[in-house]
């Protein structure tokens, strides 16, 4: 379950609300050009645009990333059929987080079973705070272009997805907290450590091999396995619209984070915050 890409129609701006909605998009441009212009310093300087952690390949092998994928459809299809009928949505959400968080920890398991250090699962809290501004950072580049992106698709076909319409009919603090938990912590956990870590990770093995020792050399390889890694994200979403159009980029930049920190931490903190934001949009959309 996800909401990356809220519905983003010309009502966000109607009524007395105008003025503010004005002023967050100024604000969300203005982010945007910051983030930009630190960026195009960094290229002059030779620079990349995300400094480059040392670390080392990961230990699994694709029979490994195939009993991952099935674990999480497993679980995904377990809580499906466990949830009462008929199904409602504070019910699916619930069951979705749950299976999510057991696939996430069961893989969890299962990987490091494999050999390697506790850091090769990519979830060291050692560098939070770098973590965090990266995290931010990439925030504030990619949500103006983004959330645009997906105003102009869902003028194309409308974005749907039921916990829009959940929320429209339950402004409760419970259905709030439920629907911030499911895409603002569990999400991004569970999606970031399965395409960015375990995916991603063994692209790079696979397309790369060694590439992962140092911070320079050819990119062919690793940009491959990061835009494979964000074309299986973005497919995930298919059926929510043309949602799956700026998730793709979004998956092409946390796929950047965590191939250059060889981390995930920093993805999760910036898939987090985005969908955060796209919560934020929601209610107020639906106010």
């Amino acid at each position: 379950m996800d909401i990356e890409i809220p519905h983003a129609g010309p009502d966000a701006a109607a009524g007395p609300a105008t003025a503010v909605g004005l002023l967050l998009a100024a604000a969300a441009i203005g982010a945007c050009a910051w983030a930009a212009a630190r960026l195009v310093a960094r290229a002059r300087r030779g620079q990349p645009p995300v400094d480059w952690r040392p670390h080392g390949p990961v230990a699994w092998n694709g029979g490994d990333v195939a009993f991952v994928g099935l674990v999480y459809a497993a679980c995904q299809i377990l809580a499906a059929g466990l949830v009462p009928r008929p199904p409602t949505v504070p019910g699916q959400l619930a069951a979705s987080a749950a299976a999510m968080l057991a696939a996430t920890i069961i893989s969890m398991a299962h990987l490091r079973g494999r050999g390697g250090p506790q850091a090769m699962l990519g979830i060291a809290l050692g560098r939070l705070g770098d973590d965090a501004r990266l995290g931010l950072g990439a925030l504030a580049l990619i949500v103006a272009p983004l959330l645009a992106l997906a105003a102009a698709v869902d003028r194309i076909v409308p974005y749907r997805h039921p916990i829009i319409d959940f929320l429209a009919a339950h402004r409760d603090p419970v259905a709030i907290a439920m629907v911030a938990a499911s895409a603002v912590i569990v999400a991004p956990i569970a999606e970031e450590f399965l395409f960015r870590r375990v995916l991603q990770g063994w692209l790079e093995k696979v397309l790369a091999p060694g590439s992962e020792n140092a911070g320079s050399g050819s990119w062919r390889g690793p940009a491959l396995a990061l835009t494979l890694s964000a074309v299986a994200f973005a497919a995930a979403h298919v059926g929510q619209g043309l949602a799956w159009v700026p998730l793709f980029f979004f998956g092409i930049v946390t796929g950047v984070l965590a191939r250059q920190t060889g981390s995930i931490v920093p993805g999760i903190i910036l898939h987090g915050l985005f969908n955060a934001v796209s919560v934020v949009l929601v209610l107020w959309q639906t106010r």
